[in-house]
């Protein structure tokens, strides 16, 4: 898939609205060669997303032996939004707290005093993170709208060709 047609996929309404969300699924493929999608809290920075975890989370190993990733972000209502996004996977460890992770966690509903005690546990418990920057090099947004999955595409070509 060439750059701008990249850009333009995320650059839809639909997409930046999913592009706002909390939580993506990652996926991976683990060191035992089997697939493995989990849900990872994300920011979109207008170019990358990116994810921060633990220096001594398992799927570090994985990625670094295979970066190629899929995530998939959508909404639980009718119709329903799904952005996918392939890319690959570059792990940047840093001291601290990344930026990120305290933006990425800020829409979680907390008072503000939750939230002062949530950070303090947080630089208290990690000495330093791992940043997993994804910049997509493919994209799709399904909304069942403008956009559909290939195979129903499909279905619905056939259909107006038999109606024919």
């Amino acid at each position: 898939m060439e750059r701008n047609e990249i850009i333009e996929v995320l650059n839809r309404p639909g997409s930046q609205e999913l592009l706002a969300r909390d939580i993506a699924r990652l996926a991976y493929v683990a060191k035992d060669g089997t697939p493995r999608t989990i849900p990872i809290a994300f920011t979109w920075n207008g170019s990358e997303i990116v994810m921060c975890t633990s220096t001594n989370a398992p799927k570090l190993p994985s990625l670094r032996a295979n970066p190629a990733v899929a995530l998939t972000i959508d909404i639980e209502v009718h119709p329903p939004k799904i952005l996918l996004v392939r890319g690959r996977a570059e792990l940047d460890v840093v001291d601290g707290i990344p930026d990120e992770y305290l933006q990425m966690n800020g829409s979680y509903d907390m008072s503000p005093a939750q939230r002062v005690e949530w950070e303090a546990e947080v630089r208290s418990l990690y000495q330093g993170m791992v940043r997993i920057v994804v910049t997509p090099t493919w994209a799709k947004l399904i909304d069942f709208e403008s956009t559909l999955p290939t195979a129903v595409e499909q279905l619905v070509q056939e259909r107006a060709v038999r109606r024919r």
